[in-house]
């Protein structure tokens, strides 16, 4: 049988094992082990395990669980709230500068936390009732919330870049550096819309007031004293002082990746003990016990994902399909056109660390061909896989904003999260056209790339 027929009866197998219902950990698993049977010697099968174990093996990925406990003891604790008051504090007289505090409160907190359902769970918590209360649309508020969690796969530390760093075999301080100018970047575009969207919205408030209608919380002007602003800051510093930590740790070469992750864990944990007195067994348990399941399901989509690739390596059908597309000849841009719009299609079905672990075999090779830098690759195709966080069929941060606010219809979050959709798709453009937006960064502290 050739290799083509053998790569279409393994995309077909895989699409029926996933709307199988089956999770997909096991469904990757599964048919990666049904053609191990077929198509490669009966030995192999002895290796499944031997296999799985030596690609899990790698010392980055380490810093997967660490980074989850890290996020975990921040996501649990109140520093989400108290980090969202705190700018919300000093911005509020800024036009939308409730809408703009959700969008810093997100990318501060994605930051540390590296997580984006923890992100829009942590924020969305305080900040959806607190725009609501406000007079900002139900709309409004959960479509910036979703947006401003997806930040927390673009900012380090990023769990999908380390993964993207091991799939690519790509410096993993590099991509961090890398998402930093993409993150300031659509920190300043959904805040600008957050100004936009205001104005708007207060606006039609305040003509409906003229014209005797019901007043809005919109035209409620919010004082606040010089001690209301300086109240939360001794809660909110020292969280932000772990965050400047790890990044000198990581970045200076005081660390590696998994020594930072597991410092930032340690010293997360002693920061809820200490101004949340958050200390005890039963206070810590929901912690544990969230960073185990967490990384438990993550590990075991990554190791199942490499056995995938495993598989479609020792039967040739990613080299023939990275040939395939190499031999269509298309043009530079013409090819990353292709493979991000593949990669949207699978963003409706897949999580990004599936993503990354099935395709990279394949998409790899021939960017890397054409002359793309690959860690500018990464953070392209980690925005575009953020799209795939809030829009439907399964648009994780979605769904955490209905379950945090679940009297706001899931057609209004949809709609609520278009326009940012719309401000990704622009800021992927500007770093086609300026690649240093992402570049930048890294060549400055480590040098120009030679890959």
């Amino acid at each position: 049988m050739s290799v083509g027929i053998i790569g279409v009866l393994y995309g077909l197998g895989t699409l029926i094992f996933m709307f199988s219902g089956m999770p997909i950990a096991f469904a990757l698993g599964s048919i990666a082990v049904l053609f191990m049977f077929i198509f490669m010697p009966g030995s192999s099968l002895d290796t499944v395990t031997l296999n799985v174990y030596e690609e899990m093996a790698n010392i980055t990925l380490l810093s997967v669980p660490l980074f989850i406990l890290k996020g975990a003891a921040i996501g649990k604790s109140r520093a989400g709230a108290d980090l969202y008051l705190a700018i919300h504090a000093w911005m509020h007289k800024i036009p939308g500068g409730l809408g703009i505090a959700n969008v810093f409160a997100s990318a501060l907190f994605a930051a540390m936390s590296g997580s984006s359902p923890a992100t829009c769970s942590a924020i969305g918590s305080a900040g959806i009732p607190e725009m609501r209360a406000r007079g900002y649309s139900p709309r409004f508020a959960a479509g910036i919330i979703a947006a401003g969690g997806t930040l927390g796969i673009l900012l380090p530390p990023s769990i999908v870049m380390i993964l993207f760093s091991v799939a690519a075999e790509q410096s993993l301080g590099r991509l961090f550096l890398a998402g930093i100018g993409p993150g300031i970047l659509m920190v300043i575009l959904f805040s600008g819309y957050a100004a936009f969207r205001y104005k708007k919205e207060y606006k039609e408030a305040l003509d409906t007031y003229n014209q005797g209608g019901k007043k809005s919380a919109y035209l409620d002007a919010m004082r606040l004293t010089l001690y209301d602003k300086f109240r939360l800051l001794p809660r909110v510093v020292p969280f932000v002082t772990l965050l400047v930590g790890v990044m000198v740790a990581l970045y200076g070469g005081f660390a590696t990746p998994s020594e930072t992750a597991g410092l930032g864990g340690i010293l997360a944990l002693c920061l809820i003990a200490v101004i949340y007195r958050m200390w005890r067994p039963s206070q810590l348990k929901p912690i544990l016990s969230s960073t185990l399941k967490e990384s438990t399901m993550l590990m075991f989509i990554i190791g199942m994902s490499l056995l995938y690739s495993y598989v479609m390596s020792y039967l040739h059908i990613s080299q023939s399909a990275a040939e395939s597309i190499v031999a269509l000849s298309l043009s530079k841009w013409a090819l990353l056109s292709v493979i991000l719009l593949m990669v949207v299609v699978l963003g409706f079905f897949l999580p990004p660390v599936s993503i990354i672990l099935m395709t990279a075999p394949i998409i790899l090779p021939p960017l890397k061909a054409a002359g793309f830098d690959l860690i500018w690759f990464g953070v392209v195709m980690t925005i575009v896989m953020e799209m795939g966080l809030i829009h439907p069929p399964v648009g994780l941060n979605i769904f955490v904003i209905k379950n945090i606010a679940p009297d706001i219809p899931l057609k209004d979050i949809i709609w609520g999260v278009v326009p940012f959709v719309a401000l990704m798709m622009f800021a992927v453009l500007l770093i086609c056209i300026f690649p240093s937006i992402a570049t930048g960064f890294p060549d400055a502290v480590y040098g120009l790339s030679t890959k």
